[in-house]
């Protein structure tokens, strides 16, 4: 497993794994099901005209695919020394590792590349595996946000998590 900077090259991968409700479920609505390659395609444009100090994408590769994407989105203002994490991984790879191992790389490019202080998540209440990958990660719940996702027509909590650099 490796990141790395988003390309068009990897559109199609893009595609095929995003194409996912489950994975849509635990995403912002900003994150279309079904998911196109017309999709893929203008989220590879964004990345690739966001300047990184805003905001942070990669794929994560394995098996010689770009089988998920991991994002850091850099705060502003008072929020200079933070950022969110966020990240996708295609359901075939869920349960591997491979989610973990990415992250625990974003989490070394925040502290070194960017000398950020702090980076967050928050994660729906019901998404137990991505509290896992954040635990592992060293990542700590620092609140529960109540009925603060409509996500699919139901109010869900979120959880806070934190790791402090």
């Amino acid at each position: 497993m490796e990141i790395k900077k988003l390309s068009y090259d990897y559109v199609s991968d893009i595609a095929i794994f995003a194409n996912n409700k489950k994975i849509a479920d635990n995403l912002r609505d900003i994150f279309p099901h079904p998911y196109t390659e017309e999709n893929a395609r203008q989220f590879v444009e964004f990345c690739i005209d966001t300047p990184e100090s805003k905001q942070v994408n990669r794929a994560i590769f394995h098996d010689d695919k770009a089988v998920g994407v991991i994002s850091l989105t850099l705060g502003e203002d008072v929020y200079a020394k933070s950022a969110e994490i966020g990240y996708w991984l295609a359901e075939l790879y869920w349960g591997k590792g491979i989610m973990t191992d990415a992250a625990r790389q974003m989490c070394c490019i925040a502290f070194g590349q960017y000398n950020l202080a702090r980076l967050f998540a928050a994660v729906y209440s019901y998404n137990k595996e991505s509290c896992k990958v954040l635990e592992k990660c060293g990542f700590e719940m620092e609140g529960v946000l109540k009925k603060s996702v409509f996500k699919n027509g139901q109010f869900f909590d979120s959880y806070m998590y934190g790791l402090v650099n």
